[in-house]
Formats: structure tokens, sequence, C-alpha cells
């Protein structure tokens, strides 16, 4: 009887094969796969980040995890690339795995049988062996998490990690802690009746400012510690992006309560003023400064005009990279600090609701209809990207759960906010509202976050017609005339039209 083929390859299936940099090639019937998560030119398909899309789903839902950044010396830098590259490989194997799995086949292997497979990997390739087996099972965790959550996290199925652009690994504790209830009794292990115990990341403070934490094969790895008091944690992550690694601890910071003042903020959002409030703040996402972006241009023009690559294309495509992560950077630390103002100073905050992607779609259409204005709408879907509008609402929602709510944007910037008459002609411009109805001279922004704080949208009861509006009782000034319909009367079969007056 012919042994049947499964559909999917196991682990020690997939010969790694020698090349120059020492780095193996997955190879299977003939079929060249990925090397390390490098992606093929074509067909291949997209990444995310470097955090896995298990973990990007409890922090969507929960809030993100404390995050610092490390200081590895030279040898142990070298050892944690070691373990992304190993974290990478195992991951991208899993990935091609299942990628094999067909509607009314065999199911694709679980957990437990990768678990398997890559024992028997690494008794057969000497450089996974060098790398560590928690580690690279953390990497197939991770996998089996972001599978189970492909319908919940809004990410999918999980795709190939990158090589330098997904950079990361997971450790899990190795310290062994007794578990408690809330009420502070001994929680105890249903099978054995003994003390639960749980793992605990291996922390230690140095001083005030600094701090360090164990890293399989790496030894204590020292990290700034910017937050008061050590992180209690089970598993840690650490990634590496732009040239800067930072370790990020599985602890979810709790709500911030309420101050309990009964006050009621609206946000609306845009580019000239990234948040308008309806008290009349106005905040602005810091950006890069005017020598930052011209350093962007120069490298940029360098980089085109290097031979393609030369280690010196590459190292002015850092250069822009790095100033670009500085940017962002400056954007996550200023979201971070005015949801948190937010979330302290009121009850209940109101954001414009805006469908972010579909703003920010290329407009360069196809072959057959190509689209008009590409280049502005480009420049215009980076400068809504560049002000954080989405984690701002995201970050806000996650310290203020319960307590934000999203309020339809539809003419909260043509609504007068004293009197409630909706004109178009009333937004002189960007920055200046001028209602023809009561001459109500507001801020633009202003007058739309008071509408927003209102919870006034669209109008209930009449839709609006294209270019502004008036309330039903009078006729749109800004609609074109409309015919008239006559109506013409019926006459029966040989009935006298002149009898009908």
């Amino acid at each position: 009887m012919a042994r049947v083929v499964p559909p999917w390859p196991t682990f020690h299936a997939i010969s790694p094969l020698a090349i120059g940099s020492g780095a193996p090639v997955f190879q299977r019937r003939g079929e060249r796969l990925f090397s390390h998560g490098e992606s093929e030119t074509s067909g291949s398909p997209s990444t995310r980040s470097g955090v896995s899309p298990a973990e990007t789903a409890c922090h969507a839902k929960n809030g993100p995890m404390s995050r610092f950044r490390m200081y590895p010396a030279g040898a142990q830098e070298q050892q944690m690339l070691l373990h992304c590259a190993h974290a990478r490989y195992v991951w991208n194997l899993a990935v091609e795995q299942h990628s094999h799995w067909r509607r009314g086949g065999k199911p694709a292997p679980g957990f437990a049988e990768q678990c398997r497979q890559l024992t028997e990997a690494r008794a057969e390739s000497e450089w996974l062996r060098e790398g560590n087996a928690d580690v690279q099972q953390q990497a197939l965790k991770d996998f089996a998490r972001a599978k189970a959550a492909r319908f919940t996290s809004g990410f999918g199925e999980p795709t190939w990690r990158k090589k330098f652009v997904d950079e990361g690994f997971r450790v899990i504790g190795t310290d062994r802690v007794p578990e408690f209830d809330d009420d502070g009794s001994p929680r105890l292990n249903q099978k054995t009746g003994k003390q639960a115990m749980s793992r605990s990341v291996v922390v230690r403070k140095l001083n005030r400012r600094w701090a360090q934490v164990k890293v399989p094969g790496c030894g204590w790895v020292r990290f700034r510690l910017t937050r008061p008091g050590l992180p209690k944690a089970k598993t840690f992550r650490i990634t590496y992006r732009n040239g800067q690694w930072h370790v990020a601890f599985a602890v979810i910071p709790g709500p911030i309560p309420a101050p309990g003042t009964g006050d009621t903020i609206g946000i609306d959002r845009g580019v000239t003023i990234t948040a308008a409030l309806s008290d009349g703040r106005k905040l602005n996402c810091p950006q890069l400064t005017v020598k930052e972006r011209a350093q962007i241009r120069k490298h940029q023009r360098r980089a085109a005009r290097a031979v393609k690559g030369t280690a010196r294309k590459s190292a002015e495509y850092a250069k822009v990279a790095r100033l670009k992560g500085r940017e962002a950077d400056r954007r996550k630390d200023w979201c971070e600090k005015t949801s948190t103002m937010l979330a302290r100073t009121c009850d209940v905050i109101r954001f414009e609701k805006l469908n972010i992607r579909n703003m920010t779609r290329s407009a360069k259409g196809s072959t057959e209809q190509p689209g008009r204005n590409v280049r502005a709408k480009s420049g215009l879907n980076r400068a809504v990207l560049a002000q954080g509008w989405g984690l701002l609402r995201r970050r806000t929602g996650h310290k203020a759960p319960g307590r934000v709510q999203d309020v339809p944007a539809r003419y909260t910037s043509l609504r007068c906010s004293r009197c409630g008459w909706i004109e178009k002609k009333s937004r002189k411009s960007q920055a200046d509202f001028v209602c023809v109805s009561c001459g109500f001279i507001c801020n633009a922004d202003e007058n739309a976050a008071v509408n927003v704080a209102a919870g006034q949208g669209a109008s209930p009861g009449y839709s609006a017609r294209a270019g502004g509006t008036t309330p039903p009782t009078q006729r749109s000034n800004v609609r074109e005339p409309q015919p008239t319909m006559v109506e013409i009367p019926l006459f029966s079969e040989g009935e006298d039209v002149n009898t009908r007056r």
C-alpha cells in the first residue's frame, strides 16, 4: 500500500541546507521556501509587526504592556539577534505548515505536535541547537495563539515574519512563586491539592534609574527603569527596531478611575489642529523639525544615488528609518500623555467617529481607470497618519473603559453649536465659522468639538442635500431649482371634458 504524504511538511522533513552565511534555507520537493523569514520578491504574504497577533489582540482589549529601553552589551546583542533569528525561523515554519492545509483534509499540526517536531529538528540542525529551546517553543506558542485569534484580532491569518522588520522573541519566566486568590488565601492545585506555583520573570533593581532582567543565553541585561517599582510578570518580550532594543513585560495596567465631576468633553480631530477640545484647548501632535525633514530628504537622495546592494545604500536608508522612528516615538509619547490627561479629568469623552482606513486609502486607481491628484492625496494621507488619530482614540479607550463614546461625524463641522443651524456657507475657511442664521462667530474646530460633546451628529428625521442643508420647513439655498410636476387628470371613455371643472 502506498504511503500517504501529509498535506503539510514536518519540521524535520524540511532539511536545512548550508549556504554561505551558515543560515539554513527551507526546501521541500524542489521548492525554495523562505530563509529566516525573508519573503520572495513576488507573491509573498504581507507582514505586520514584531509583536504577535495574539499579543496585539490582547493589548487591543486590555492595553499595552510596560515597555522599557534595553542596553545590552556587544556579546549579549549578538546572542539576542540569534534568538530573533531562531524565533522568526520557527514561526515561518509553522506558517508554511498551515499553508498546506486544505478544507476537508486532516487537521494541521497543533502546538504539541509542532513542539515534538521542533525537538526532532533541533537534533538534526546544529544551528537550531545553538539557540534556546524555550525561546523557540514560545514562538510556536505565539503562532498557536495568533491562529486561534485570527477571527477576533483583526489581523486575519498569521503571515511571514521578515528579517530586519519583525525582530523579536518572547521569554517565559524561570522563577517559581506561589499563587494566591483575591482574598489572600493560597491557591491550591485541583489535581494534587498542593500550593499552586506560577512562573515569574527574574528582575533585579540596580538603582533608581536602572534595572536588569535575566535573558536566556545572555545573562543579566540592563534596561532603563522609567516607571516606579519593578514589573512583576510571567513573560516578557524583547524587540529590536531602528537600532534600539526594548523589553515589554506582560503587565496589563489597570484603568484610570473617573474623577466624578460629571464633565463631558468633545474632541474634534484634524490635520492643522490634531485635537480641538470643546473647552477651547487645542492640542497638536509633535512632528519632525524643519532640520530633521531636511536630513531625511538628504539621506533619501543619497540612497537613491547609491549603487544597489551596497553598504552605503543600506546605511542611508537606516538613517532615514532612525529619524522616522524618532517621529513615531514622539507621536506615541504624546498620545499616551494626552489620553492619560483625558481619562483623569473627564467622566465622559466623546470622539467624532472617523473611518481612518477609508480616509487614507490610495487614489491611484487602476490601469483601466487611473486616479486623479494621486500625489496630493498621498501627501494628505501622510499628514493624517502622522497625527495619531487612531492611537489617541484607542489608548483613551484602554485607560477609560466604558467612558469613551463615538459620535457620528456627519455635519459636526457645518452645524452651529449655538442655534443648531446646518449650512455649508457657515464654514468660511478651515479655521473660521460664522453662522449665517444667528451670526455666531467661533473657531471651526472648536465649534465642531462642542457639537461632538453634545452628541450632535447627523440630524434625525430627514436626510441632507448635497452641498449644504437647512431645516425641512425651508428650502435650501444651495439646491438647484427642481421641475414642478403638473397633474394631468384622467377621463373615462366617452366622458365630456367640458363637464369637469
